[in-house]
């Protein structure tokens, strides 16, 4: 099992980075080129609403995301500090502003969209958004 992690200060203009670092690993583990652009997407998302949660909340740790290749699966987990995670989770009803809310749930609703596979958890100390992939066998190369 191969683990890259990826930490980054909570600002928008490291998500781009992430995509990309994501797309190029989930490539090199076998997932379906096809497939590239939606965990492109989908990573996009699950960052964007990482950095929000922290500067919204004044979170001055850095965003993770940890890609995993497995023997026939490419997972990837985004996670924030936030503790107000646990208050967006979906089909909780927080007395947040409601703008915020319908972002985080949109952002939620095009992750779940965009993958078959995923899982959102929270608690007091943060949120992780785990999605994986199948792959492909990868050929040997001589």
């Amino acid at each position: 099992m191969a683990t890259v992690e990826l930490r980054f200060s909570a600002l928008p203009e490291h998500v781009r980075t992430a995509r990309l670092v994501a797309a190029a690993v989930a490539r090199r583990a076998g997932v379906d080129e096809a497939v590239l652009d939606e965990v492109r997407l989908a990573v996009g998302e699950a960052c964007t609403r990482a950095v929000g949660l922290h500067l919204s909340n004044g979170v001055e740790a850095p965003v993770r995301v940890i890609l995993t290749e497995e023997e026939k699966k490419f997972s990837i987990e985004v996670g924030d500090e936030s503790p107000t995670s646990a208050a967006l989770a979906p089909g909780s009803h927080p007395e947040t502003d409601d703008e915020a809310e319908g972002e985080d749930e949109m952002g939620l609703a095009v992750i779940s969209g965009l993958v078959d596979d995923v899982e959102v958890t929270t608690s007091e100390t943060g949120g992780v958004i785990r999605m994986s992939w199948p792959t492909s066998p990868q050929p040997l190369v001589s």
